[in-house]
């Protein structure tokens, strides 16, 4: 089939949910997709986030490939392999100490909120729990997790959702201090906000936050569905600021393209919350994904991607410095290593520059507040760099 008959076979049998762009990818090598006609495209977006290790890793294609031909469900009901080796590298890397793993980053943030409902009624012997969230955040769209997404266009057409649910502003300590009261199981944040703009949260802001977490034995609860796994410069972006959470969340590069997300517990959390009957899941952490958990694990620190994220990030803020000089339409940039966002002004849409970027043959995303998103691979090199931010400013200047 070409492109039209995919996308016509695409859109006459799927429920119309995504405004999908007019390509039709077919495979993927390194940095590089590949439509069904032949023409490459530069990976800047991965697949939202996902695809760290790049496409058509032999190595981890192989694991996948190997666990394949021994097994690939038991449910929770059983032990294997794959669940032990992929629970303890996890654990190790991010600095917790138990792991719950789930079938996406969304069902993550609801066993997190489960979690601390749990805490606190073990706690303190009562229900009727709420929770602190941050404006502009995204944490999915189930039920839970839109219930503390605090974007209001995602939210209004499901009303009503969980309630006592109340948003503070992000990097306004004062906020989230007045929101405090002694109904307040949980704050729910991202270090750094990724659909509300490309956000890094202030330092500061998290320690003072964590402060009176500990003062007021509130659960303190990061979202690094999408900053996490060596995407900021750090396995997990808390671990530059200082600043542990009770309960991580994790997805995304989790699983290296295959569907997997988990939230980690400290502890303390894990002795007074949830025990079994609580929670569960048919598919999560089953051996063909977890399988996938150990291999990107195995592979990010491997080959080092942390630190070559530490090694290109200043290039490519250098080269984004550029984009916002020689573009009027640019009017700044933010981020954290290959996290980062390219801020429009009101005389140009970021959703336009998406496809001009895209015809030129490079894939970048979107986001909130006007902002050019990119989410490359971890395996980017510097001529990856130079190639993107040619056909950037390419896009900005005509589109």
């Amino acid at each position: 089939m070409n492109s039209k008959e995919i996308m016509d076979l695409t859109e006459d049998n799927c429920f119309h949910v995504y405004n999908r762009f007019n390509v039709v990818f077919d495979k993927g090598d390194g940095v590089t997709l590949y439509d069904v006609e032949g023409k490459e495209y530069l990976d800047f977006a991965s697949g939202i986030g996902v695809m760290a290790l790049g496409y058509n890793n032999k190595e981890f294609n192989d694991a996948i490939k190997a666990q394949v031909d021994k097994l690939y469900h038991t449910s929770n009901l059983y032990y294997h392999p794959a669940l032990a080796d992929a629970a303890k590298k996890l654990c190790e890397i991010s600095g917790m100490d138990k792991v719950f793993f789930t079938n996406s980053g969304a069902e993550a943030v609801e066993g997190a909120i489960k979690t601390a409902k749990k805490y606190a009624y073990n706690k303190y012997d009562r229900s009727g729990y709420g929770i602190i969230a941050m404006d502009n955040s995204f944490h999915g769209r189930t039920v839970g997790a839109l219930s503390v997404t605090g974007t209001e266009a995602y939210r209004k057409a499901f009303l009503p959702l969980m309630d006592k649910v109340t948003f503070a502003t992000y990097n306004d300590y004062d906020s989230v201090e007045a929101a405090i009261d002694a109904d307040i199981c949980a704050i729910i944040l991202e270090p750094v906000q990724g659909e509300g703009g490309v956000m890094p949260a202030d330092k500061e802001f998290l320690q003072k936050i964590r402060k009176v977490c500990d003062e007021r034995d509130i659960i303190l609860i990061f979202d690094e569905i999408q900053c996490g796994m060596g995407r900021t410069g750090s396995v997990y972006a808390y671990q530059d600021y200082d600043v542990k959470p009770d309960i991580l969340l994790t997805a995304k590069a989790l699983g290296g393209g295959l569907p997997i997300g988990a939230f980690l517990v400290t502890d303390k959390v894990a002795s007074s919350s949830l025990v079994p009957g609580d929670h569960g899941t048919t598919y999560g952490g089953n051996p063909l994904c977890t399988a996938a958990v150990k291999a990107s694990i195995d592979l990010m620190l491997k080959n080092d991607l942390v630190g070559n994220v530490n090694s290109l990030a200043p290039y490519l803020e250098s080269k984004l410095d550029e984009v916002v000089d020689s573009c009027k339409c640019a009017i700044g940039h933010r981020g954290k290593g290959f996290m980062q966002g390219i801020v429009l002004d009101d005389s140009i849409k970021a959703s336009d520059v998406v496809k001009t970027c895209l015809d030129k043959g490079l894939v970048v995303l979107s986001a909130g507040g006007n902002v050019l998103r990119l989410l490359p691979p971890l395996v980017i090199s510097k001529e990856d760099i130079d190639k993107a931010i040619e056909i950037i400013k390419y896009s900005l200047n005509v589109t």
